[in-house]
């Protein structure tokens, strides 16, 4: 059974009305302009390189808020990302309403924007893509959370890579795919904060990426690379053990997303810094 973080914590957050956002993009990086739709669609996606266009992103100073986890293991490893739970005094992951499984550990990873969260265990863990020589430039991604502190989701399509330069809180440089947002939740608008450290599948259900970053002017999102979130599950000597999600399509990813949040595979991160009122 587990043990529940008492209600209070979950009442600063919502009476502080305090909502994570993703990084926030500099738009005087040098990111690339958008790709037209046609463009090398079905290409394979060529490898990482330090030639990959940059964009640089500012990490600002923690506060009290929400974000997204999925869980890899069932005995309790859930991925979410760094910028999200690295300066909390206190994490949970939230299991039904006013009530939050504590987070036992909280392992950052100091090459990337990511991180690995402790409960006592994990009812539907989700399965990882490795293969990033499968991704071709164009497929679909489903991005699955919590934006701006409610369920929501969006899909995009695939334009390539760049290299995340993260600044601030915490220095980080590092490969991540790039992505066009082209739909997302009926009535969802502005920006999909809350939505950092949920999962980015596949069509067939498989776990591609993490949702880190977006700039919302420019409508992309961007996701830590499968490579990534293998490199840090190999540093910290988890196996990640989860099954596939029933498959994704633009008709369907918004029942599927549903499911995934009630089945707690996909579950939300609320974080207490010291500097929130008691």
């Amino acid at each position: 059974m587990l043990r529940l973080v008492p209600d209070w914590l979950l009442y600063i957050v919502v009476i502080a009305v305090v909502v994570f956002v993703l990084f926030k993009v500099d738009q005087r990086s040098n990111a690339p302009e958008a790709l037209p739709d046609a463009t090398q669609s079905g290409a394979f996606l060529p490898p990482a390189s330090a030639y990959d266009p940059e964009i640089l992103v500012e990490v600002g100073p923690q506060s009290s808020g929400l974000g997204t986890a999925f869980a890899v293991t069932p005995d309790g490893w859930w991925v979410t990302a760094r910028h999200v739970v690295d300066a909390c005094t206190r994490v949970g992951i939230i299991v039904s309403r006013g009530a939050a499984a504590p987070v036992r550990q909280v392992r950052v990873a100091e090459f990337a924007d990511l991180a690995l969260l402790k409960t006592d265990r994990a009812p539907a863990p989700l399965a990882i893509e490795a293969a990033e020589s499968n991704l071709q430039v164009g497929q679909r991604a489903f991005h699955v959370g919590f934006p701006q502190g409610r369920p929501g989701e969006a899909y995009s399509r695939l334009i390539g890579r760049e290299n995340l330069i993260a600044r601030g809180r915490y220095d980080v440089n590092e490969p991540v795919l790039t992505w066009a947002e082209l739909g997302r939740t009926s009535g969802l608008g502005g920006s999909l904060a809350g939505m950092s450290g949920g999962p980015a599948f596949d069509a067939s259900g498989q776990v591609i990426g993490v949702t880190i970053a977006e700039s919302a002017r420019r409508g992309r999102l961007y996701t830590a690379s499968p490579t990534t979130i293998l490199r840090m599950l190999r540093v910290e000597q988890i196996h990640a053990q989860g099954t596939r999600a029933p498959p994704f399509t633009t008709d369907n990813y918004g029942n599927e997303s549903d499911a995934l949040r009630r089945a707690l595979a996909v579950a939300q991160v609320v974080c207490v810094t010291d500097d929130t009122p008691s």
